[in-house]
């Protein structure tokens, strides 16, 4: 009869993690899909903000909004993006990685968001000169603190996890400044013509045009963010899949050892 409780109990058990599985599988799959959803509308306000910026900006080059008063600092800057907790599979483990491996402290500074990466850095005796938490939400995101960051360097590299599918999650490297002029290049024209001629600038057409790259650089951090945070749901969505599964195949079997041990008993 013990033995008959202590299966009963289990099974139950089983059915309680069957459950919890497939609602965190659930509510992973939807966050997914707000994200692409997020990434897409936030996509169409950049190519907004470029078609004005292309019109007036003067020179080739993209300053990520910094003024003439910023001396950009010789080194460059590695951002680091990583999940906040430790249930994201290798795939931080990788990232760090591929970014040490390009790292000289004298040549880069670097920059962590997401706690999971700092521990990861403190394991080998790093630490990163600053560290944000990853943001909760995927909506209303502040850039601002890390925006102000890159626009103390010449240049940036951004190191975060990719999203190519539920199954697979990658990390990737992109070049801050050449990603978003690349971006930009490919961003069609507008009919409406926008210059100083039919438009007043306030307080200079400079500080318009250093504003326009201080948010399209915002936006660009804020996608890579995003496309992180999308790696990691998938990751999760992943590893719920697959305890779900077992947590099935544990039902099943639980259950077929009761009904037996049930069988057993009522023939004795």
């Amino acid at each position: 009869m013990r033995r008959l409780n202590d299966l009963r109990s289990e099974l139950e058990l089983s059915v309680v993690m069957v459950e919890l599985t497939s609602a965190f599988e659930g509510i992973a799959s939807t966050r997914i899909a707000q994200i692409k959803d997020q990434v897409l509308r936030s996509g169409q306000f950049f190519d907004d903000l470029w078609r004005i910026y292309e019109q007036i900006r003067v020179g080739s080059s993209f300053n990520f909004g910094r003024t003439q008063r910023h001396a950009a600092e010789n080194k460059e800057l590695m951002i680091l993006i990583t999940s906040e907790g430790g249930f994201s599979g290798d795939i931080d483990l990788r990232l760090i990685t591929e970014a040490l491996a390009h790292y000289d402290p004298k040549k880069n500074d670097i920059i962590v968001i997401g706690y999971h990466g700092i521990a990861q850095l403190a394991q080998r005796r790093l630490q990163a000169k600053l560290n944000f938490k990853l943001p909760g939400s995927e909506r209303n995101i502040n850039i601002a603190p890390i925006v102000a960051q890159v626009q103390k360097y010449n240049s940036t590299v951004v190191y975060y996890q990719t999203y190519v599918s539920l199954m697979q999650q990658d990390v990737k490297t992109i070049a801050l400044g050449a990603t978003i002029a690349a971006r930009g290049a490919n961003v069609k024209p507008g009919e409406e013509i926008i210059s100083e001629s039919n438009y007043i600038f306030e307080p200079t057409t400079l500080a318009v045009v250093g504003h326009l790259e201080s948010a399209m650089t915002g936006i660009a951090l804020s996608e890579v963010i995003l496309e992180s945070k999308l790696a990691q749901y998938a990751s999760r969505f992943r590893a719920m899949r697959v305890a779900h599964e077992k947590s099935d195949d544990t039902h099943f079997d639980l259950n077929w050892t009761y009904s037996r041990a049930r069988r057993q008993l009522n023939v004795q």
